[in-house]
C-alpha cells in the first residue's frame, strides 16, 4: 500500500511522541495513509528509509526546537541522519512533496538545510495564556496542502467559480420550489416526475389533494393517499357514475392503477377527487435519457 504521508519527527519527550502519534490519527481518520519514521526499518545503509521517503506521496517534518537543533549541530543522531538523506531526496522532488509542521517553535525556526527552500509550513503552536490551541483549522490547512488546494479560504476561489457554484444551488432550489408541484385549478392534466418532488398538490383550501405516485411496473402506477388524504380506491371499469363514486372507496392507503384506469381520492374534508392514468413512463438510461414520470387528468367533484 502506497504511504501517503511521511511524518520525521525528533524524539523529544515523550508527551511530544504522544502528540505525534495523535495527529497521525487524525490524519488517518481523514482517509490517508501515514507512516511514521519510527515505524521504519532503516538497515545498516538506511536504504528502508530511503525507500520509505521516497515513494510516500508527501513528507511531513514536525519541527520542534530540538527537532532543528538535532538536524544541525547532530549529524549522528537519527534526526541528523534523516536530514541528510532528505536534503538530498527532496533535490528530485517538488517543492510541494515536503512541508513542517511548527510546534513548541514559536519562532518558527527551519533546520539549516531547509532555510533555502522555504516549504510550506503549518504553525502548531499553542499559547495557552491567550487560551490558542491548534486544532481543526490547521488540519484542514494541512489537508488543503495534501490535496494542493489554495491555502486561503477567502482568497482560494475566483469569483467566477462562487457565482457558478451558486447558480447550481439557486438552480436546485428553484427546481423544489412547491409552486412547480401544485395546480389549484378543480380540473387539468399535468405530469409529474414524481421522484423530484413528495407529492403533486391539486385544488385548494378545502378541495385540495396532495397526490403521491411512486412506479410499480411498465404499464402501472401506484398511487398513495398523502397529507390530508383518507383514502383512495381503484376504479377499473371505464364507466361509473359521479354520484356513486364513493362505492370504490377502500380502507387501503394505495391503488395501483394501469394505463387508462381510474383512481378516486378522499381527502379529509369529505371531497372526492378522480385522477386518470393517461401516460406511465418508466426511467430510460441511456444516450438520450428520459426521467420516470406520469401524466394524469384530474377532476375534482365539488357538487357531491
Amino acid at each position: 500500500m502506497s504511504v501517503d504521508l511521511f511524518i520525521s519527527y525528533a524524539w523529544t519527550s515523550k508527551s511530544h511522541r504522544k502528540w505525534v502519534r495523535l495527529l497521525a490519527s487524525q490524519l488517518h481518520l481523514l482517509g490517508y495513509v501515514v507512516k511514521i519514521d519510527e515505524a521504519v526499518d532503516y538497515g545498516s545503509s538506511l536504504h528502508g528509509f530511503m525507500r520509505e521517503i521516497s515513494e510516500s506521496t508527501h513528507v511531513l517534518l514536525i519541527v520542534d526546537e530540538n527537532y532543528v537543533d538535532r538536524a544541525n549541530n547532530l549529524p549522528e543522531s537519527g534526526v541528523g541522519i534523516e536530514t541528510k538523506w532528505l536534503s538530498r531526496t527532496f533535490m528530485d522532488k517538488p517543492a510541494k512533496w515536503l512541508s513542517v509542521i511548527f510546534v513548541e517553535n514559536p519562532n518558527r525556526i527551519l533546520p539549516n538545510w531547509l532555510n533555502v527552500h522555504n516549504p510550506k509550513g503549518f504553525d502548531f503552536n499553542a499559547n495557552p495564556e491567550n487560551n490558542e490551541f491548534p486544532g481543526s483549522i490547521q488540519i484542514d490547512e494541512l489537508w488543503r496542502w495534501v490535496e494542493g488546494l489554495p491555502a486561503g479560504k477567502a482568497h482560494a476561489v475566483p469569483l467566477s467559480l462562487v457565482r457558478k457554484r451558486a447558480a447550481r444551488l439557486e438552480r436546485v432550489d428553484a427546481l423544489r420550489d412547491p409552486g412547480l408541484y401544485a395546480n389549484p385549478a378543480l380540473k387539468g392534466r399535468e405530469t409529474f416526475r414524481y421522484r423530484d418532488y413528495p407529492h403533486y398538490t391539486v385544488g385548494q383550501g378545502i378541495y385540495e389533494f396532495k397526490i403521491k405516485f411512486s412506479g410499480h411496473s411498465n404499464n402501472s402506477v401506484t398511487v398513495y393517499i398523502g397529507d390530508g388524504l383518507k383514502a383512495c380506491g381503484l376504479i377499473a371499469g371505464a364507466d361509473y357514475d359521479p354520484l356513486t363514486v364513493e362505492r370504490f372507496i377502500t380502507p387501503g392507503r394505495t391503488a395501483k392503477p394501469v394505463l387508462g384506469q381510474k383512481v378516486v381520492l378522499l381527502n379529509s374534508f369529505g371531497v372526492q377527487c378522480i385522477i386518470t392514468i393517461d401516460e406511465i413512463q418508466r426511467e430510460v438510461n441511456a444516450k438520450k435519457y428520459i426521467p420516470e414520470h406520469v401524466t394524469f387528468t384530474y377532476e375534482i367533484l365539488v357538487k357531491i
